[in-house]
């Protein structure tokens, strides 16, 4: 199962990747969450504590491994379009209550579009991870829909993507879904976060296809005050926690 979990920022992608990837390693699943943003959370999510997220250079940060992969330095502008990279989760993943973490950044430009080198190292481990690899593989993405426009999630089995209740979420949804056909992905659901009563939920199920939307989870203070100590949501809230086990089993089924 690879799922790449998207949304506008500031809408809990990361609690939902987190808790979702340390309820697959509860259950004795082998599996990696890849933080793909590039103000990267993840670690902090899933219960590894900040000394070790400190130590954690991200893999587009990495320009000795880049071009080292790649064959590209300043003065070699030809490289390699197809990196060896299959060693690269065991060798610069860690691993906390079960999830081993690969924290892969990503390529930060000015202008549109990107073929540098370590754009190609990025989408190179992400397709390896997608295509090659028997783990459960759970990609947080960066906030907002670039990475659809350079290709970078092509082969998922399927996108989630987290909204609140709002039109600019709602609109965020469509997006996704329009731009996933163009990378041959047919499933795109929705986790609606931030859910406060029953005229947010009214909102959702008026505006999101039943057959799309996974389920909500609704506004906790907990999620908060977990953020607050450095915490993983899932070792803090149980009700926030249940909710996305519900949310997992519909995930299961189809």
């Amino acid at each position: 199962m690879k799922i790449a979990v998207t949304g506008k920022g500031g809408v809990g992608k990361t609690t939902f990747a987190a808790t979702l990837a340390r309820l697959y390693a509860a259950e004795g699943r082998p599996v990696l969450a890849a933080d793909v943003d590039p103000d990267a959370n993840l670690g902090l999510a899933l219960g590894f504590d900040e000394e070790t997220l400190d130590s954690i250079v991200p893999i587009s940060k990495m320009r000795k491994l880049v071009e080292e992969r790649t064959g590209a330095t300043a003065g070699n502008q030809f490289y390699h379009l197809n990196p060896k990279v299959d060693d690269i989760p065991e060798k610069y993943g860690k691993v906390c209550n079960g999830v081993r973490l690969l924290v892969l950044g990503t390529v930060e430009t000015g202008g549109g579009g990107c073929v540098c080198p370590e754009h190609v190292m990025l989408k190179r481990i992400i397709n390896n991870l997608v295509l090659r690899r028997e783990d459960v593989v759970i990609l947080d993405m960066e906030a907002g829909l670039e990475h659809l426009g350079r290709g970078t999630t092509e082969g998922v089995d399927a996108f989630i993507v987290v909204i609140e209740p709002g039109a600019r979420s709602v609109q965020t949804y469509k997006n996704v879904k329009r731009l996933a056909k163009d990378l041959g992905v047919s499933q795109v659901k929705v986790v609606a976060n931030k859910v406060r009563n029953e005229d947010d939920e009214n909102f959702i199920r008026e505006r999101i296809p039943q057959e799309d939307l996974l389920g909500m989870i609704h506004y906790n203070t907990e999620v908060i005050d977990a953020d607050r100590q450095g915490k993983s949501p899932y070792d803090f809230s149980k009700t926030v926690t249940d909710e996305i086990i519900k949310i997992k089993e519909k995930i299961d089924r189809q």
